[in-house]
């Protein structure tokens, strides 16, 4: 017919979900901006040990406690040891150690939560009963006290860097996987019964391709946003138990033990303790505001 216009000239065009999902994401300001200064972070910590090559463990009694200066631009500590070479070494520990531990509990959580939601009468109960004794305990004296028992062990298993790192890892994410297990449960329980996991099963689809291929991927945005939060918490978790002097050898300088270190210096040195505290601020911070921009990016019933 004279003057109707094309199917393909007036169809929308198709926009996939990580390019929706991106500009959701873009609208949170505070997001984008600490995505990139995230990213700043772990570029600092990846690669500036290569442009500063300041050796962490210099002595260098004459510039004892000196203030940022340029030879030294965020200072020294009691023994000279150049303080920025220190912060980008501990870094990347710091940082290893939250994305490690969350992986664990994000793992855990997520095979929990589905064998839970996709299960019924006693196996979900028994599975919730466990999720809410670990919800109950108290979580800092606990660590504390595995810490206490296990560390000389796997020191002697694994070396004292590698046996400590393997330790805090195993503990901060044993105790993290429990939200989101109880997230993937709920997610489980409202996607089983779609349309779309009925015809599946309807169409003969095993009990595991239904969770692998058709239930799981529509349950990871929440996942997603939870695993940001587990990278935060384990971050301040390590940098607890480092304050705390449970944490890694005096010598491996992760940011809770240069805060360890300075905490008997803050009247005469103060930068000794704000750089690291900074650097742990911004990093959990950053991560935080990722996390609500990914909240608000992934949620399909927000409509921005």
């Amino acid at each position: 017919m004279a003057g109707s216009i094309p199917a393909s000239a007036s169809a929308e065009p198709v926009v996939s979900p990580a390019r929706e999902a991106w500009r959701r994401f873009r609208r949170h300001r505070m997001a984008v901006f600490s995505l990139g200064l995230l990213a700043l972070l772990v570029l600092a910590v990846a690669l500036g040990p290569l442009v500063w090559t300041l050796a962490i463990n210099e002595i260098d009694f004459t510039a004892r406690l000196a203030t940022p200066s340029a030879a030294h631009p965020l200072g020294t500590d009691d023994l000279g040891q150049d303080l920025l070479a220190r912060l980008l070494y501990g870094g990347r520990i710091s940082m290893a150690v939250g994305l490690a531990a969350m992986a664990m509990a994000i793992f855990v959580g997520v095979l929990v939560g589905a064998v839970a939601g996709m299960s019924r009468g006693w196996v979900d109960t028994a599975l919730m009963w466990v999720t809410d004794l670990f919800l109950s305990l108290p979580q800092l004296p606990l660590l504390l006290l595995v810490i206490y028992l296990f560390r000389e062990p796997l020191k002697v298993a694994f070396g004292p860097e590698a046996g400590v790192f393997v330790l805090i890892v195993l503990v901060i994410g044993a105790f993290g996987w429990m939200p989101v297990a109880r997230l993937v449960r709920a997610q489980f329980f409202s996607l089983r019964e779609k349309e779309f996991v009925e015809a599946a099963r309807a169409l003969g689809a095993s009990r595991l391709r239904q969770v692998l291929r058709h239930i799981l991927p529509n349950a990871l945005g929440p996942v997603i946003v939870a695993g940001t939060v587990d990278v935060a918490a384990a971050i301040i978790a390590e940098s607890t138990l480092s304050f705390l002097g449970l944490g890694f050898p005096p010598d491996i300088p992760t940011w809770g033990r240069i805060l360890f270190d300075a905490k008997d210096y803050l009247d005469i040195a103060p930068h000794w303790a704000l750089f690291p505290g900074l650097a742990i601020f911004l990093t959990v911070l950053s991560i935080n505001f990722i996390g609500d921009g990914l909240r608000d990016a992934l949620d399909p019933r927000r409509v921005l």
